[in-house]
């Protein structure tokens, strides 16, 4: 069991911690519906418990409705623009792509309203009640939402994050965030995007590829600054194809929103575009949620304070996804939240492995990484072995017209232990999940260069890749 602050101990075995509750309470009450709380609320129910979850939007978040499956629609929609343009060169003859952005606007709502329709279907098929409002906490095991107050024997805090505007700015007119940039009323003939991280680096991607024009603008040396340098120095050659004007290392300021445009400087330039979006961080949406009164302590960065079973300083309350430390990801909440519920229901769990987590970025070309990139590894010490394959070494990488990605594998060579790993091209983003699946299992380098890899397969860059980094390097 995972071990708990002073005083904080789960309830005990599953059979004999259910029982029965007045019609008024709950066992369990998670606040936000984003994919962190509802998938805890499912989970709770699959274990038997009374459960509610709490909106005041709209069910399934903002990661359903604003942010990563309104991305994604408008990314499929760039990717497909951008095949058609490079059709050509499978001896396809087509004329420029005209985009019609209202009915690229309309399929992004139907994909939206399929998902969160289908999420409002799983919580109703589970029993989960959907209390509508602004949850806070009220001390003693008690949830107000509105003037109503509910009780319940564990509360899930699952509220998210919001954006956060950059030191010299604010939010207002022409100055957006993110999730107002993946819903603008037609397509800009320009922006000018704040922050090269995985949601800067995804508009830019997308709307440069819709036509607009588009500057990414980022203030440390490198797009992609998280990931590996390797992997960033592909990325900012992909940008810079598709037309994006890239500038590392530069500040944005004198930020002024106008009626029809933003007006802005950089270095000893000035700039001007129809939009500015700022995409350089979030914080925890923890604003009405009553956690001072309550007691729950937060860490040094102003994130909550839990432990690896996400209990929070107060028995009884958890909190999980962008409220906690770790990467902020829709799939990491959706596992914080299965492991709070777990806890709660007297069940054995383990604390996440952060670092192992994979990390997807839909941009053109695709970045995925899980574990230490290169630096990290030999920062800590690590008796480092690289690897390296690009997809053209492989038959697909021909075939499918994508020579250009790159498998980059760190491992330790004393045991042959997989590290990390880092691709960039086509299908990052599915092929990742091997290596994650490999170091989950205790596989090392050795194991995955001796796998069967289909062929012919982008995954055979993977494995070729692992033979890179066990000495036997085949094709390459």
């Amino acid at each position: 069991m995972a071990a708990g602050p002073a005083g904080h101990t789960p309830a005990g075995p599953l059979h004999a911690s259910l029982q029965s509750v007045p019609e008024s309470a709950y066992d369990v009450i998670v606040i936000g519906s984003g994919p962190g709380g509802y998938v805890t609320a499912i989970r709770a129910a699959q274990l038997g418990f009374k459960t509610a979850v709490v909106e005041k939007d709209r069910v399934g978040g903002r990661c359903l409705n604003y942010a990563c499956i309104p991305a994604k629609a408008v990314l499929r929609t760039a990717d497909v623009v951008a095949e058609i343009r490079e059709a050509g060169d499978f001896g396809i003859t087509v004329g420029e792509p005209n985009v019609d952005f209202a009915a690229v606007m309309e399929r992004r709502n139907r994909v939206v309203q399929t998902l969160t329709g289908g999420v409002a279907g799983l919580l109703r098929k589970n029993k989960v009640d959907l209390i509508e409002g602004s949850g806070a906490l009220a001390g003693e095991g008690r949830v107000t939402v509105g003037g109503a107050s509910y009780e319940a024997r564990f509360i899930v805090l699952a509220t998210g994050s919001v954006g956060r505007a950059v030191p010299g700015t604010q939010f207002g007119g022409r100055v957006i965030g993110t999730e107002q940039a993946w819903a603008l009323p037609q397509l800009p003939g320009s922006l000018a995007v704040i922050g090269s991280g995985a949601s800067g680096s995804e508009i830019a991607s997308a709307y440069v590829r819709l036509g607009a024009q588009v500057q990414l603008f980022e203030a440390l040396d490198r797009v992609l600054p998280a990931e590996d340098a390797d992997i960033s120095r592909l990325a900012e050659r992909g940008f810079k194809k598709q037309g994006i004007d890239v500038h590392t290392g530069t500040l944005v300021s004198d930020v002024v929103s106008g009626e029809a445009s933003v007006t802005f400087r950089f270095g000893e330039q000035s700039g001007e575009a129809d939009y500015v979006v700022i995409a350089a961080g979030r914080g925890p949406d923890v604003e009405g949620l009553g956690l001072e009164a309550a007691g729950v302590a937060l860490d040094d960065r102003g994130l909550i304070a839990v432990d690896g079973a996400m209990r929070t300083s107060v028995p009884g309350i958890y909190a999980i996804g962008d409220l906690v430390a770790g990467p902020a990801l829709a799939h990491k909440a959706s596992d914080e939240g299965v492991i709070a519920v777990e806890d709660a229901a007297g069940l054995h769990t383990h604390p996440i492995s952060y670092p192992d987590i994979p990390r997807a970025t839909f941009c053109t070309p695709n970045v995925a990484s899980f574990g230490l990139t290169e630096e990290q590894a030999r920062a800590q010490g690590h008796d480092v072995v690289v690897g390296k394959v690009p997809y053209g070494a492989v038959g697909a990488g021909t075939v499918y017209g994508d020579r250009q990605g790159l498998v980059k594998l760190v491992g330790d060579r004393r045991f042959g232990e997989l590290l990390g790993g880092h691709i960039i091209g086509a299908k990052a983003t599915d092929l990742i999940q091997e290596l994650v699946g490999t170091k989950l299992l205790e596989g090392g380098y050795p194991e995955l260069a001796h796998t069967i890899h289909g062929h012919p397969t982008l995954s055979e860059a993977v494995m070729e890749a692992a033979r890179a980094l066990d000495g036997w390097l085949i094709h390459g």
